[in-house]
C-alpha cells in the first residue's frame, strides 16, 4: 500500500491522518458504498411516491442524503481532488439540517 502526499490538502493532513492517503482496494470501495447510498435515496423516493401515487419524500431520503454525502466526502478527501471536495463539503450540513427539522417536525414531506 502506497501513501500519497501531493495533492491539495494530503501536504497538510497526511501527517495529522495518515490513514486517509493510504492506496488501497478498500479506498475504492467506500467510495462506490458512498456513490450507491447516495444514489439509492431516488430511487427509494421513487418507489416511496409510486406507492403513495403522489410525490412524497420520506424520511430515509434525508438519511441517505446525510449518510451519503459523507462517505463521499470523505472519499473525496482521499483522492484529494479539489473539485470533487467542493462538490461534497457543504452537502452534510444542509442535509443534518433537514434532518434537524424532520425531527423537529417541520420537515413536511414525511410520508
Amino acid at each position: 500500500m502506497d501513501t500519497a502526499t501531493s495533492g491539495f490538502l494530503a501536504p497538510l493532513l497526511a501527517p495529522l491522518l495518515p490513514w486517509l492517503y493510504v492506496e488501497s482496494k478498500w479506498w475504492t470501495a467506500f467510495g462506490l458504498l458512498g456513490n450507491a447510498v447516495f444514489s439509492s435515496r431516488f430511487v427509494i423516493q421513487w418507489l416511496y411516491s409510486e406507492k403513495k401515487r403522489v410525490l412524497v419524500v420520506p424520511p430515509i431520503f434525508w438519511h441517505l442524503s446525510f449518510w451519503g454525502s459523507v462517505i463521499a466526502l470523505l472519499y473525496a478527501f482521499h483522492i484529494d481532488k479539489l473539485p470533487v471536495i467542493l462538490s461534497f463539503l457543504f452537502l452534510p450540513f444542509l442535509y443534518a439540517r433537514n434532518l434537524v427539522l424532520l425531527r423537529r417536525g417541520e420537515g413536511g414531506g414525511k410520508g
